[in-house]
């Protein structure tokens, strides 16, 4: 494979394509090889993952599908998150990394500009079929290229008390602005109640909100990057929620602290916007409060709007320094679209799957028991991660979460201009594009 300093992919948007130049090294050159065809005999496979419980799962293609193709795959549990990327990107630059990595979406493109994942278009079938095409293009970068098979994802939805909102005569939110009417109602009736909080710990949460205003934080002109965190439907997003935190209308505390938690648990908040793996969390979060709670979908931002955001997700992919991509690619496309594998996911690892037949199957088929009130929970999250939006990503995420949490979080608690944070926010990550070598649009 020739080296080229840039590569130009193609990233679909929801109504346009345009050209992407991920950067550093050649990419599409890098994908299935004939390698594997050439091997007889047995293949072992090293996979790097932080999923629970997914040696157990790697067991049923060990003990399966794996002994009659003589390919055995060995799990190496991992840290998540930026941990596990800069793991990745060190080994590969010694040649070394693994044969198969778990990354969320949102790492791909930088895990794809520097060279670090294979295509293996040709090695997973028919795979594309399973999935939503708002989830496959987080995997493909909207080319012809597949850097990964989608394992789970974190459609967004809203989360009520309903025995709150039916004792403070409450509606349950279809827009935004109904959202908005509903926390300034509740401060009414019950002073010392919030309606939610805006965490500035959760940039992924952030995120998922803007992607679903429409927002695209990482396009493209030719080879030039443009960064578009600032953009009309993200600065929607952010002075909504900063006028609701400066007017007082909900809190300004973070989550997933003590404080967080007994504010659930004792109904000093009665909402929270989260996604479809919640459920789990309030367990531990507010377990006095099991079969009080109800999921609908997201507020929208107009009637006539039916779209929602996601907030965590992951894929699976083979790595360029694999010297079996054809089997591996065979073992990641079987993980998460086999009927008995995602069964096994969904048991022993709590994870929501990306597949769509598989979202209404097996684990699927009666709710959390967390919900046992609400019987169409996964119907209806079903429905709703069908409306997923598009995403942008781009190579350097980690910068602008990062900013985003010291920005934000100075501006939540100040109860400041959430639109300043997120100029801040816009001009790290052009900052560090520049400073990495990409070529950016002013």
């Amino acid at each position: 494979m020739p080296n080229t300093k840039r590569r130009r992919l193609f990233v679909r948007g929801a109504a346009a394509t345009i050209a992407v130049a991920l950067g550093a090294t050649a990419l599409a050159a890098c994908g299935s090889s004939d390698e594997d065809s050439a091997e007889s005999g047995p293949v072992s496979l090293t996979y790097w993952t932080w999923t629970p419980g997914m040696d157990k799962v790697v067991d049923l293609w060990n003990k399966g599908q794996g002994k009659k193709d003589q390919i055995t795959v060995t799990v190496k549990k991992q840290a998540s998150g930026d941990t596990l990327v800069t793991k990745i990107l060190t080994a590969h630059k010694a040649g070394k990394a693994p044969d198969l990595v778990q990354a969320e979406y949102q790492a791909l493109p930088t895990l794809v500009s520097n060279d670090a994942l294979a295509d293996i278009a040709k090695n997973v079938g028919d795979a594309k079929s399973k999935f939503a095409d708002g989830v496959w293009q987080q995997t493909t970068l909207g080319t012809d290229a597949v850097y990964a098979v989608p394992q789970d994802i974190g459609p967004m939805m809203f989360y009520y008390r309903a025995d709150l909102f039916k004792k403070y005569g409450l509606t349950v939110p279809t827009t935004w602005e109904q959202f908005a009417a509903t926390a300034r109602a509740l401060k009414e009736k019950a002073p010392e109640t919030d309606l939610t909080t805006f965490s500035a710990n959760d940039s992924g949460l952030f995120a998922g909100l803007a992607q679903q205003a429409g927002a695209k934080w990482w396009t493209t002109s030719g080879d030039k990057w443009n960064v578009g965190i600032n953009d009309a439907a993200t600065k929607k997003v952010a002075d909504f929620w900063g006028g609701l935190v400066k007017e007082g209308a909900i809190d300004n505390q973070p989550m997933y602290t003590p404080a967080w938690n007994k504010a659930l648990n004792t109904g000093k908040q009665i909402a929270w916007v989260s996604a479809v793996w919640a459920p789990g969390t309030l367990t531990t979060a507010a377990p006095d409060t099991k079969g009080k709670w109800a999921m609908a979908p997201l507020p929208q931002w107009s009637n006539s709007e039916n779209v929602t955001g996601s907030w965590g997700g992951s894929s699976t992919a083979v790595t360029t320094d694999s010297k079996h991509k054809e089997a591996a690619a065979k073992f990641a496309a079987w993980l998460n679209t086999d009927g008995d594998a995602l069964n096994a996911l969904a048991k022993e690892s709590g994870i929501y799957p990306a597949s769509t037949s598989a979202q209404l199957s097996g684990a699927f088929t009666t709710p959390p028991d967390y919900f046992s009130n609400q019987a169409d929970f996964y119907t209806t999250a079903a429905k709703i991660a069908k409306t997923t939006a598009p995403s942008a990503w781009g190579p350097n995420v980690n910068v602008a979460y990062t900013t985003f949490k010291d920005a934000f979080g100075a501006a939540a608690k100040d109860k400041s201009d959430f639109s300043a944070a997120l100029d801040k926010m816009q001009a790290d990550t052009v900052a560090d594009l520049k400073k990495q070598g990409f070529e950016v649009s002013e």
